[in-house]
């Protein structure tokens, strides 16, 4: 990367500099940085636009602020914060990432997020893609009949809307009912054999929330709330996050935040996934593997792991993946856990239009996949699977795949039907077939 000559002007003020001191600690004190380079060397976005995480520090300090404003770099970083977890002077450097992307006119920034935040306000759904609500009502029950009508032995499984009193209130991201409605079953299916007194919101229950990557914070705020207060008006007891990492930590860190009043337990799927099979409510094992031997690592969706519930959540999904594919055909990332590398798929990234930086970003994401040698690499995240689904084809010529969590436990229960199967390849499409 091409040096770049700062100019000092030691009189200059910096209004950006002063607004960031607030998310600095020690009083805001930027001479804490001490330049080490440990952030930018475990960034996959440094080189990027020619910018890397120390550079951007530096300039904020220098009081540069004519080449932060309107930087593009700050859509580039996907805010995984892996550059805040190795300070050594725990710089909240992406907090002042995400507070530059507020230096940008709302209607300059990238026109795909802000389309899908604009999108969510507009509905009372809050999708990011416009499904109304009658639509979603739709589809869940049309699908649930098919499974019904179709599937020996599933008469009476059940995917309730509005449901007054149920334990769970479930988010589900819009990709599914839009995009993948088949998708949503073996989830129902988990659910129902666990025993789960669970519901959807007829309104709220879209599970993203793309006005928080577009750093609109008031935006982010009105769209949480909605769903938050949703999950109450129905009594519910647990806002359950499905496999999806922003929705997680927009919920998580939206309550936080803004200071949202809420009895709610907030709570990942995969917690529950770890619960129910060591209670054996879910009866899975790994025999159907035995013999197959496929290979399979995971993928540690920052919004999860390292800005969310840490290793031992990290350690939850890892004894779930372990229980469902065999620990012999389990192959771990390195590094992993909260020090893994993001894909390139958070903070937006798939909506910024910046698609050639995004793969050059998950280069180091493919290489650590293509290491363990894994036919698969399951991703409980929207985002993550959708970009490592995309670097397994660009990058590495269809040599891995990305699949859902609740697809594997599904596999291994044997209760996945020919149709639930889209993100298997030939190895997988007939294996324990019900």
């Amino acid at each position: 990367m091409a040096d770049t000559e700062i100019t000092i002007d030691k009189k200059m003020q910096s209004a950006f500099r002063d607004q960031v001191r607030e998310i600095l600690p020690a009083g805001g004190n930027f001479k804490l940085c001490l330049t080490c380079g440990a952030c930018a060397s475990g960034c996959p976005a440094t080189g990027l636009a020619d910018m890397d995480p120390r550079k951007f520090i530096r300039l904020v300090a220098l009081s540069q602020d004519e080449s932060i404003a309107g930087h593009p770099w700050v859509w580039m970083c996907s805010l995984c914060m892996r550059c805040n977890y190795v300070c050594p002077m725990q710089i909240n450097i992406g907090g002042i990432i995400y507070e530059a992307r507020k230096l940008w006119p709302r209607e300059q920034r990238p026109k795909g997020i802000l389309g899908s935040c604009d999108m969510a306000l507009r509905n009372a759904s809050t999708s990011a893609t416009g499904t109304p609500p009658d639509e979603f009502r739709f589809v869940v029950e049309d699908v649930l009949a098919e499974v019904q009508e179709t599937q020996p032995g599933w008469e009476e499984l059940q995917a309730p809307i509005d449901k007054q009193g149920a334990h769970f209130f479930l988010s589900q991201n819009s990709r599914e009912p839009v995009a993948l409605p088949y998708e949503m079953i073996p989830l129902w299916k988990i659910l129902h054999l666990a025993g789960a007194d669970w519901t959807y919101g007829s309104t709220a229950w879209a599970g993203e929330n793309y006005c928080m990557f577009l750093a609109d914070t008031e935006a982010w705020k009105q769209i949480t709330t909605a769903t938050i207060r949703k999950a109450e008006e129905l009594g519910c007891k647990v806002y359950l996050n499905t496999e999806c990492g922003h929705s997680t930590f927009s919920v998580r860190e939206g309550v936080r935040r803004f200071s949202i009043d809420t009895r709610l337990d907030i709570a990942l799927i995969v917690q529950y996934y770890a619960r129910w099979i060591r209670e054996g409510k879910l009866k899975v094992n790994a025999d159907w593997n035995r013999d197959l031997q496929i290979k399979f690592t995971v993928q540690d969706p920052c919004n999860q792991v390292r800005k969310g519930l840490g290793d031992p959540y990290a350690d939850e999904l890892r004894f779930v993946v372990k229980t469902v594919v065999g620990e012999e055909n389990f192959i771990d990332m390195y590094p992993n856990k909260s020090n893994n590398y993001c894909c390139g798929g958070g903070g937006g990234y798939l909506q910024t239009g910046y698609n050639e930086a995004r793969l050059q970003y998950g280069r180091l994401k493919h290489e650590q996949i293509m290491t363990t040698g894994a036919a698969y690499c399951i991703t409980p995240c929207h985002n993550c699977h959708a970009q490592i689904e995309e670097l397994g084809k660009h990058l590495g010529a269809g040599a891995y795949r990305s699949v859902n969590l609740w697809s594997i436990i599904g596999l291994a229960m044997g209760i996945l039907g020919p149709d639930e199967r889209v993100d298997f390849g030939p190895d997988l499409r007939e294996v324990n077939l019900p």
